[in-house]
């Protein structure tokens, strides 16, 4: 027994399969010793090899080899002493994500996407596209009333069929019936001036308010209220319209808020009248301030031109309408208004010395203005006053008798509308003597014949003015006076100096 159990541990020493446990070493070299077969020993396991690093130790039936290694590139792999590709997609070594697919290549591999699914279809976890299911959503795409059939990328849906009766439709979703509204629907067949009532299955056609069914004519026709309750709807006037009435009102009278009763309307408000308006009962009135008339339109005021239309002057001067009233005025120099504001007075310019004249000159007023008169002595005279003039000597007897004694300025003023003839001088001596007896004639300024003289009385003469003088104008006359007294003649000069002005304002 001693002598086997020592065969059996050198046996099992020589066993390649050392990693059995050992409860089975001793069945497993007992079966060894035990069978007649021969037994080969893997050299390249055992620690005897004698193969160098770069060899690789092969075993062979009673021995071993030593075959150089040769070394292969990323990618391949040695096989029977050749490099073969590795095949990275079939192994799994590869990192292509789950959107693309492996393609192997000679020493490497690469990753290409994967088709993308067209409408209808998804990927799986694999990236195959694969039908939806669209019937098998949450939400259902077809309509209530329809049932949804799934097809190869699609789905469709089919009406479910549902049978009513007459009047009624089926739901929306198809599961009942509901009542169809002939009215809302304009499936009716009410007439006109019928209105549509829904009944349930069915509907009912009544007569609007206003009108009433005509038996004969199978129709609704209007009723004339205004004929039915005459007198009793409107308070004036009272208008049929189809399926009522309406109300309304005479000229000057408005409609009430209640539609029935008519108010006076105050036609002031719309401002008709160009001037005053009044209102009365249904109507109104226009008035016109002073100054203005109305016309025969009864709504506009027109000027009234009291200028031409007064009888007599209004002005003294000239007459100046202005809307709704007149003014007077004046010339422009020479006037200024007097207060009743109509008549001209005649501004006094040398009283209040709105004059031009020099200090020789001496100003005299006249109507309408001013002249500046200034005089001079002729020789062998001398001034003894401010208007007269003295003879100085007499050389001889016949001078005396030529040559004025004295002469004398006069300055005298008229108007152009003076009545003719008018006396407009008198003249004779002062003082008078019995058996005086004068001649009196004009020696100058009387070219044009508007004036003339008339002895009055044995001592008296006067200057008539005998012919009208249609615009202002100045004349310068000389009077002449021979006084016979006691046998002898005495010449005086008078000398006039006339202002033909404007007619009085």
């Amino acid at each position: 027994l001693e002598v086997i159990l020592m065969c059996l541990l050198s046996l099992c020493s020589l066993c390649s399969l050392c990693s059995l446990t050992l409860s089975l070493m001793p069945l497993f070299c007992l079966s060894t010793f035990i069978s007649p077969s021969p037994i080969y020993i893997n050299e390249c396991f055992m620690s005897t090899r004698t193969c160098q690093m770069n060899e690789r130790c092969v075993n062979t039936a009673g021995s071993f080899v030593c075959q150089h290694q040769i070394p292969c590139p990323l990618g391949y792999q040695i096989s029977n002493d050749v490099c073969e590709d590795i095949d990275e997609c079939v192994q799994g070594t590869h990192n292509c994500g789950p959107g693309f697919e492996c393609v192997n290549s000679e020493g490497s591999f690469r990753c290409n996407a994967k088709p993308r699914c067209s409408m209808g279809f998804t990927q799986d976890t694999h990236g195959n596209c694969i039908d939806i299911d669209e019937c098998g959503v949450v939400g259902q795409p077809c309509s209530p009333g329809f049932n949804c059939i799934n097809t190869v990328g699609s789905y469709s849906c089919q009406m479910k069929i549902i049978m009513c009766n007459r009047g009624y439709h089926a739901s929306p979703d198809g599961a009942r019936c509901i009542d169809v509204d002939e009215c809302q629907m304009a499936l009716h067949r009410c007439g006109e001036g019928q209105i549509c009532h829904n009944l349930p299955g069915s509907y009912r056609c009544d007569c609007q308010t206003g009108y009433q069914y005509d038996m004969f004519r199978k129709m609704c026709v209007d009723v004339n209220e205004c004929w039915r309750y005459p007198g009793r709807l409107c308070a004036q006037t009272c208008e049929n319209t189809p399926g009522s009435y309406q109300c309304s009102c005479t000229a000057g009278f408005s409609l009430s808020s209640d539609g029935k009763n008519c108010e006076d309307e105050n036609e002031c408000l719309t401002n008709p009248c160009s001037q005053e308006c009044a209102n009365i009962y249904g109507s109104y009135q226009c008035y016109c301030r002073q100054g203005y008339y109305l016309r025969e339109d009864g709504h506009t005021c027109d000027d009234i031109d009291e200028c031409a239309q007064s009888i007599g002057h209004l002005c003294s001067f000239k007459c100046v309408n202005v809307p709704g009233s007149y003014q007077c005025a004046c010339p422009d120099y020479g006037y200024t208004m007097s207060p009743n504001g109509r008549t001209c007075r005649d501004v006094d310019e040398c009283t209040i010395g709105a004059h031009n004249c020099s200090l020789a000159e001496t100003c005299y007023n006249i109507q309408g203005g001013f002249r500046c008169l200034s005089f001079d002595c002729p020789q062998n005279y001398r001034k003894s006053s401010d208007t007269r003039c003295e003879r100085l000597s007499c050389p001889n007897f016949l001078d005396c008798q030529n040559s004025p004694l004295r002469i004398t300025y006069y300055h005298l003023s008229f108007q152009t509308n003076i009545v003719i003839p008018a006396q407009i001088f008198r003249i004779g001596p002062s003082p008078a003597y019995s058996g005086d007896n004068v001649i009196i004639s004009i020696t100058q300024g009387n070219e044009e014949n508007y004036f003339s003289t008339r002895k009055l009385n044995a001592y008296t003469g006067a200057v008539y003015l005998h012919r009208q003088v249609h615009e202002p104008r100045d004349f310068l006359i000389d009077v002449e006076m021979k006084l016979w007294r006691q046998g002898t003649f005495t010449t005086f000069l008078a000398r006039l100096y006339v202002f033909i002005t404007a007619n009085s304002l």
